[in-house]
């Protein structure tokens, strides 16, 4: 297969995503640039000529994200017209983002260049069930959190939010975010725990104190999201309140330097994850993976380790919440359910 169709393809892909997920606009806004990308212009030749894989590299959401930061700024009628759900604009969306690449080529260019920061607090309500599922199995109930591809460190305030998981409260009652997926199945285990230490990494952290990043950050929100926009302005305030334990490494590299560290008794320490493993290099993710099973090996059950993810099943394309802790467990992946990927709704099988 050729690499253009492979690009065609996973724009076909997203824009399925996009409708089947509450975001018709945003899908057709990836589909009238895949239908105006061509040879003619710089943007169409790195987008149809892109050499890895699009699907994996979120390609065509790079694009979408560019075009929704023309229309944030303000200065963009026709553009902005389809993002309002403009009927006659939407029926002429090729032709307004071709003359928009036109116009604009030189600003889109520049998100072709790093993969979408899709920062959500939301996902943290599947952190939340996976340490009360952890908590129930007899792991020392008090967490030392080690988050790799952080972003903006959203999902490191976790301890600063309100939870409602079928009932199970968890979380400050007066917290400014409350999350309230909706939940399918039983209901998660109802434990109290609590955080040690909150600490996370990206290889490009974003300040969300600096505007200008804040604003890339938004743009990566689909339009259709409206509950997202609000909670990223709340979570900003947060942010300059006080701001999470962030710092600029490569995940492997941070996650091996933390395993290093001396762990307390009586306290388990657990990496976190959420749609970022497709993003880590294969060497990267090797090495984690490699450095997770070695000091697993060492674990105890005064000092355990545990793993929890929520990350995309390449073949089913559903977002599945995964466990494995050490020693009782044996590292065994354990699927505690599938989720949302920005934290809508949950549905829960934690087993075992």
């Amino acid at each position: 297969m050729s690499n253009q169709q492979k690009v065609r393809d996973a724009f076909t892909n997203q824009i399925e995503y996009c409708r089947s997920n509450g975001a018709p606009i945003t899908g057709r806004i990836v589909e009238a640039i895949i239908g105006a990308l061509d040879e003619s212009s710089e943007l169409g030749r790195r987008v149809l000529g892109w050499d890895g894989n699009p699907l994996a590299d979120a390609l065509p959401l790079r694009v979408a994200g560019g075009f929704h930061a023309l229309h944030l700024a303000g200065n963009h009628d026709r553009l902005s017209a389809i993002y309002n759900g403009d009927e006659q604009a939407a029926a002429d969306a090729e032709q307004i983002i071709a003359k928009t690449i036109a116009s604009d080529e030189a600003a889109l260019l520049p998100w072709l260049n790093s993969p979408p920061q899709t920062n959500e607090a939301g996902r943290s309500s599947s952190y939340i069930a996976g340490l009360l599922w952890l908590t129930a199995q007899g792991l020392p109930p008090r967490y030392e959190l080690l988050e790799i591809g952080s972003s903006a460190g959203l999902n490191l305030m976790i301890d600063r939010y309100h939870y409602d998981l079928a009932g199970v409260s968890v979380g400050p009652d007066s917290a400014p975010l409350t999350f309230t997926p909706e939940w399918e199945g039983p209901p998660p285990p109802d434990v109290p725990f609590a955080f040690d230490s909150l600490r996370g990494c990206d290889i490009a952290p974003v300040n969300l104190a600096d505007p200008a990043q804040a604003r890339r950050l938004t743009a990566f929100i689909w339009p259709e999201h409206t509950v997202r926009f609000e909670r990223m302005k709340t979570a900003i305030e947060l942010v300059n309140q006080q701001p999470p334990r962030l710092e600029g490494a490569s995940a492997d590299d941070w996650m091996i330097d933390q395993l290093a560290k001396p762990q307390k008794e009586g306290v388990t320490r657990v990496l976190v994850h959420s749609i970022v493993w497709q993003y880590i290099p294969k060497a990267g993710r090797e090495r984690i993976s490699q450095a997770m099973e070695a000091a697993g090996a060492q674990a105890t059950a005064e000092r355990p380790l545990a793993w929890l993810s929520l990350e995309a099943n390449r073949e089913t394309y559903r977002h599945e919440l995964i466990v494995r802790h050490w020693p009782d467990g044996d590292g065994e992946p354990v699927k505690l359910g599938e989720a949302h990927a920005h934290g809508a709704w949950v549905k829960w099988l934690g087993t075992r």
